[in-house]
């Protein structure tokens, strides 16, 4: 076992460099070279390591990327080299007229390179001598705003570069959310009857500039870089170059750039993409084209707001007429009834489609769309059909108008609809739609990860009542499983392997697997992390909740509900006596001068983050407590503290400053014999 310090920060940054290669192969190369335990291995050991080290700390360790403190507001930050906005042109006569226009200023022929354009929100990355430590929007293209602990969140961008590299660098790039993920947070923000995003940048945008980290984090943002600010500093003179020399340092960038000779072979690339460009995982709009010569750039100039060495070539917006024959009403996990268009088949972007959402009953009404008419159907974010508006010229007067229907379609139960929400839920637990979405999700990738438990397969086990709930799962035999269609011995023996291994995931994974409302997998690690076990989760009041960096009132109030749903309650029961592990394993504990006291922090830090405080009194010995009682130690205030600080009053608990504490902190070391 480690016990010396500088043994200890050479084992861990060792151990961060592997993690960030293995980030790298498997967020920007989608390549990994190890499997998940062995990653999990590899984090938890520099997490243990940090956990008795706290000085060995750094700000850009993989540990790090997560759980900062809330900001009030965001800084503003001053652009050295303004981040423009692009031109836009839609036809081929207006691409050769930009390209005629290049040629014509130059006085020459020049190559292009032209690279996707892709729907998010650019961003501004500093590195100082390799590591990331500042990060900014665009905002108004000279002045942005600091989003640098929230773009830590993203594990695609590097906290270190690959390679040493002295002084500053400025780069930039495109945040953006797959198309997966996006119609993922449009389904989790529609059965929680909260305004859907309009497309992957808007969810982007709106991920990006959280006040909180802990909710960007759940977001699962990406990024591809495409351009270093001054480049010749680092012998950089196309930009087709530019790119290779950014994937060589460790940065993700799109792979799908082409140097074009001519103006047929741009034009050749901007066909070639129109349609290929749907299978890709993230959505386009567009290709830009960019003049390759750097040098160039500066004889080309810009306009008030846009440079005149580059242009964004846009696809015509897809959009396709078509009858909508009826309209049905699914039901989703939390019980939400979603109407969807069953309409007559159109092909749209690449796909042919039949179903299309309407969302709720709102919506309906505000489109007044009706059974029978002609509508007009796009893709929001390239994956998700909706329905946009309606051909009225082209009714007859026999298409008919919907309502939500008063029983739930699939159970028969009185629908409800709550206070200050748009949807209207089954309120039935029970309800065959619910289970089977419930199930659907503690079986996801994110949750309990039960690979070949797929949504046929969970179909076919609660139709014929052979599964009710997520502990009916554990309790399956491979003669079960063998029944089903298409299910042979050996697939049945994988599936039941896959079930029986889910068993040891760890807490946070079984907290998001309970579906608890407003509960994403982010907040899901923050109370694995507080509270250890399930069963100190179920005892914790809402104040004990509210305490915590990252959980907000509203998602306090829901886990205090569902801690006190009895069903819920007998649910957990069930699932423990399956042996599906409760608690997280007991690390070693420290030994240390302040063994055994509880401390309590309010307030914000001036010299360290809420989490680097917690880790120094638990390498001293102590437990850090979200809620004053009168056996904590002490109470640490920093700047406007909140609430604790007048309990701590009311119960007389000792109460000592910022300046106090390091003090303390600082002789409680010397005791240690550090």
């Amino acid at each position: 076992m480690l016990v010396d310090l500088g043994e200890a920060k050479k084992r861990a940054e060792e151990l961060r460099k592997e993690i960030e290669k293995h980030n790298y192969y498997y967020y920007v190369l989608d390549s990994p070279v190890i499997t998940d335990e062995e990653y999990d291995a590899l984090y938890r050991g520099l997490v243990e390591l940090e956990r008795r080290f706290p000085e060995i700390i750094t700000p850009d360790s993989p540990t790090q990327r997560v759980g900062g403190k809330p900001k009030e507001e965001f800084r503003k930050v001053v652009h050295e080299i303004p981040m423009l906005s692009m031109d836009n042109v839609f036809t081929q006569e207006e691409l050769q007229s930009f390209v005629s226009r290049v040629y014509r200023i130059l006085e020459r022929e020049v190559d292009f390179t032209t690279e996707l354009k892709v729907d998010g929100i650019a961003v501004s990355l500093v590195y100082e001598d390799g590591r990331f430590v500042l990060g900014a929007t665009r905002g108004d293209g000279r002045v942005g705003e600091d989003v640098t602990e929230n773009l830590r969140t993203i594990k695609s961008l590097p906290l270190r570069l690959m390679e040493p590299l002295p002084g500053r660098l400025e780069v930039r790039g495109e945040v953006y959310m797959t198309k997966e993920d996006f119609a993922s947070l449009n389904r989790s923000r529609e059965e929680d009857g909260e305004p859907l995003f309009a497309n992957p940048r808007n969810a982007a945008a709106g991920s990006l500039r959280q006040l909180d980290p802990n909710v960007t984090a759940q977001r699962r943002l990406r990024i591809f870089v495409y351009q270093v600010v001054h480049p010749e500093e680092y012998g950089l003179f196309s930009q087709f170059q530019v790119l290779s020399w950014l994937r060589n340092k460790g940065f993700p960038t799109q792979g799908n750039e082409r140097l074009c000779k001519n103006f047929e072979e741009l034009w050749n690339y901007i066909e070639e993409w129109k349609e290929k460009r749907h299978s890709l995982a993230y959505a386009t709009d567009g290709v830009v084209v960019k003049v390759d010569d750097l040098t160039a750039y500066e004889q080309l100039g810009t306009t008030a707001k846009a440079p005149r060495w580059q242009i964004a070539f846009k696809y015509p917006a897809e959009e396709q007429r078509t009858r909508l024959l009826r309209i049905e009403v699914s039901v989703g996990r939390t019980g939400a009834l979603t109407p969807v268009a069953i309409l007559e088949p159109v092909r749209l972007a690449g796909t042919v489609v039949q179903r299309a959402s309407l969302h709720n009953e709102d919506e309906i009404k505000r489109l007044d769309v009706r059974v029978g008419d002609y509508v007009y159907v796009r893709k929001a974010g390239e994956i998700i059909p909706e329905v946009v508006r309606v051909d009225y010229s082209a009714r007859t007067g026999q298409e008919r108008p919907f309502a939500i229907p008063e029983n739930c379609p699939v159970c028969g139960a009185t629908v409800v609809r709550l206070v200050g929400e748009v949807a209207y839920r089954c309120p039935n637990k029970s309800c065959p739609a619910q289970i089977k979405e419930s199930i659907k999700h503690f079986a996801s990738r994110d949750a309990m990860d039960i690979k070949g438990l797929g949504e046929k397969i969970i179909e076919q086990l609660v139709d014929k009542k052979m599964i009710g709930g997520f502990a009916d799962l554990y309790k399956l035999k491979k003669e079960d499983l063998i029944s089903l269609d298409r299910m042979g011995p050996k697939s049945a023996e994988k599936l039941i392997n896959a079930i029986n291994s889910s068993k040891n995931r760890p807490l946070s994974r079984l907290i998001y697997a309970l579906g608890i409302r407003y509960v994403g997998s982010r907040t899901a690690e923050i109370l694995a992390e507080r509270f250890k076990s399930m069963d100190n989760l179920a005892k914790a009041d809402i104040q004990d909740l509210s305490d915590i960096p990252g959980i907000g009132p509203q998602i306090a109030s829901s886990i205090v509900a569902f801690f006190r749903d009895e069903k819920n309650l007998a649910t957990i029961k069930d699932l423990a006596r399956c042996g599906i592990k409760m608690a997280e394993e007991e690390s070693e504990r420290q030994e240390g001068p302040w063994e055994g006291w509880k401390i309590v922090f309010t307030g914000e830090l001036e010299k360290a983050t809420r989490n680097e405080a917690e880790n120094i009194v638990k390498y001293l010995g102590a437990i850090p407590s979200s809620s004053v009682s009168r056996n904590v130690a002490f109470v640490v205030i920093g700047r406007n503290p909140g609430s604790k600080l007048a309990k701590a009053q009311e119960l007389g608990v000792k109460i000592v400053d910022e300046q106090t504490f390091w003090k303390l902190v600082d002789e409680a070391k010397s005791k240690k014999g550090n």
